[in-house]
């Protein structure tokens, strides 16, 4: 018999369809390899094709000078960052202008790599740019939210294959975002007594190991219990904190080793599967919040999305937790 799960930090309904379930290694799907070389002359992204993106807005450079990580505006912006925020209403037609913030961070000037494959010293630099940017977007009073995310692959919605995240500052703060963060503040006051629902989750989720994948002084990288799909994987600080523009450099270190490691797990384990990861996290001004934790999400795409989710917001997963977080435990990196 299927099990409904609650997963207590998203609020969502999740069937672990336990009747359905499949081995791990039925999510695989071998993809046909091919030569990538490590710089394309039409890439804007590449070493030497600077001058195909508009001006940097923070650079890391090498002892060579040459540039280590870029980030530059989105040319095909989400949204405009000229203008000021007019809002409007008519009964129930509302609008605001699209004012805001959005920019690519250029991860490597190599054309072939993925982050997984990337030294940890590469992705340190990586995150010391999302912090950057993360601060900097905040100081912009026209934006409300900054969301720092990353699409691998063409099934997670990337367009240019060169290795790059994003980061977007909008002019509204977002209603999943806000109705998650009522539900930490709900749990905080109400539920758990003035105890931060993400930190008492994240000592339950390390009393039970069993969904554990990976751990360093720093951080956790577990399978939920109630993952939304497959191989669904949380990176949380063991440090209270709601701001991920607050992190240390200690930590940085900490982040950047325990996400390449979860990342070559699921690249060596799920043959490179596509992905999306997105960090979620408040702003400076509510870093010192005490009820809300933020942390790094990875969701692999080796399942579709279909009426049954969209019609009631509901998640089927039909691989078990426990068992997505043995199978990357055991992945040989």
């Amino acid at each position: 018999m299927s099990e409904v799960r609650l997963n207590v930090i998203t609020g969502d309904w999740v069937v672990i369809a336990t009747e359905r379930a499949k081995r791990p290694e039925d999510f695989i799907h071998i993809k046909q390899k091919k030569e990538v070389p490590a710089y394309v002359a039409t890439c804007p992204f590449c070493r030497g094709n600077e001058d195909k993106t508009p001006p940097e807005t923070f650079v890391l450079k090498g002892p060579d000078d040459n540039w280590l990580v870029r980030c530059v505006p989105n040319k095909f912006s989400a949204f405009s960052p000229d203008g000021e925020i007019v809002k409007t209403k008519a009964n129930f037609k509302q609008h605001i202008t699209g004012v805001g913030l959005h920019e690519v961070i250029i991860e490597t000037p190599e054309h072939n790599m993925t982050t997984a494959l990337l030294p940890v010293s590469q992705i340190e630099r990586i995150l010391v740019a999302y912090k950057n940017r993360l601060l900097a977007f905040y100081k912009d009073t026209r934006v409300e939210h900054v969301i720092i995310f990353k699409n691998h692959g063409e099934s997670a919605g990337t367009s240019l294959e060169h290795p790059h995240s994003q980061i977007v500052g909008t002019p509204v703060f977002p209603g999943q975002v806000m109705n998650r963060l009522g539900d930490a503040i709900k749990n905080y006051y109400y539920v758990n007594f003035g105890d931060c629902l993400y930190c008492l989750y994240l000592k339950d989720e390390q009393k039970d190991k069993i969904r554990i994948i990976g751990e360093n002084d720093s951080f956790v990288a577990f399978v939920p219990y109630a993952a939304l799909s497959p191989f669904h994987v949380w990176i949380f600080p063991k440090k209270h904190n709601a701001c991920f523009g607050h992190i240390i450099d200690s930590e940085i270190s900490g982040l950047a080793d325990i996400l390449k490691d979860t990342l070559m797990r699921i690249y060596t384990g799920l043959d490179n599967p596509d992905f999306n990861y997105v960090i979620r996290s408040l702003s400076s001004a509510g870093a010192d919040s005490k009820f809300f934790h933020w942390y790094l999400a990875i969701i692999p795409k080796v399942i579709q999305i279909a009426g049954f989710e969209l019609g009631t917001g509901m998640f089927i997963n039909t691989a078990m937790p426990e068992e997505s977080a043995r199978f990357l435990r055991e992945v040989k990196i």
